[in-house]
């Protein structure tokens, strides 16, 4: 007799703050205990998932694009902004429109954001500057460089000492997006490996449901998750709240797939960044695009 015990899903999970009230949520839930959970950024999770070292979880939109035909995506779950996101930002030492041949850091933990800054830049600003990749450590980023485009905890931070700091412009992408557009902007689906599911599609489900009931409670508490975080970290509750409640959108639903597939058009119209004819698709529909 076999003694081989049933593998635990492996589950990306993002480990900025923005998916803090997920974390918490599956924390006061079972559902921890019914994952193996892997923290990283969103880089290096996408990674994983793709090289199949991850079953599902979290996946920038742009490797989600790269590599749908691989995936299914977890409907009604997401990491977006419908508006100023507060966290993915271009910080400036000049106006934007002045960029033209300046050097431009992009960091290294976000293959979207840096895509989307660069899109904007080009297509709305109408300027190319001239890109390196650095750490995402933004007084490094700026020191030799006119901007910087920053995601995750260190771009919160700069949202929060913008008023603070003298001679820096801090541009959110979220809200550049929303003006050009009128759309949502998807940062991060959640996806599932197209034959984990296939092998798997009662434990697929099991977790999906277990990672929206996650959301929910996190939200639901969002003062006690904000409570216990300013304690251990450089943000008070007020910004925290604002941050889950206000400036993250944790849905995916029809505007929020509109905002995925104008942002394909877009970079597909200026790089043919990805193939045409890209199928989204869900545990439950398909989209073309």
């Amino acid at each position: 007799m076999s003694t081989d015990l049933p593998r635990k899903p492996r589950v990306g999970h993002i480990r900025f703050l923005n998916c803090l009230p997920l974390l918490w949520g599956l924390s006061r839930t079972a559902g921890l205990l019914d994952l193996d959970l892997s923290c990283d950024t969103p880089e290096r999770l996408g990674n994983a998932l793709v090289a199949g070292e991850l079953d599902l979880g979290p996946i920038s939109l742009v490797e989600y694009l790269r590599h749908a035909d691989e995936l299914v995506v977890l409907p009604d779950l997401a990491v977006g902004s419908d508006g100023p996101v507060l966290s993915c930002l271009i910080v400036s030492k000049v106006p934007l429109d002045r960029l033209e041949g300046e050097v431009v850091s992009l960091c290294t933990t976000s293959r979207t954001s840096t895509r989307l800054a660069r899109l904007i830049l080009a297509e709305r600003v109408g300027v190319n500057p001239v890109y390196r990749d650095r750490a995402p450590e933004l007084a490094t980023m700026l020191d030799q460089a006119s901007a910087a485009v920053i995601i995750g905890d260190p771009a919160l931070r700069a949202t929060v000492e913008a008023s603070r700091t003298t001679g820096l412009a801090v541009h959110d992408l979220g809200q550049l997006w929303r003006e050009w557009t009128g759309l949502p902007f998807v940062f991060a689906l959640f996806a599932v490996r197209r034959d984990y599911l296939r092998r798997h599609p009662e434990r697929v489900r099991q977790v999906h449901a277990a990672l929206l009931a996650a959301r929910d409670l996190g939200l639901a508490e969002v003062d006690r998750v904000c409570e216990h975080a300013a304690q251990w970290g450089p943000f008070d509750e007020p910004i925290l709240k604002r941050y889950f409640t206000e400036a993250l959108d944790y849905g995916f639903g029809d505007r929020q797939l509109r905002g995925v597939a104008e942002f394909a058009r877009r970079v597909a119209k200026a790089d043919g960044g990805f193939p045409t004819g890209i199928r989204l698709e869900t545990l439950h529909t398909t989209e073309q695009f």
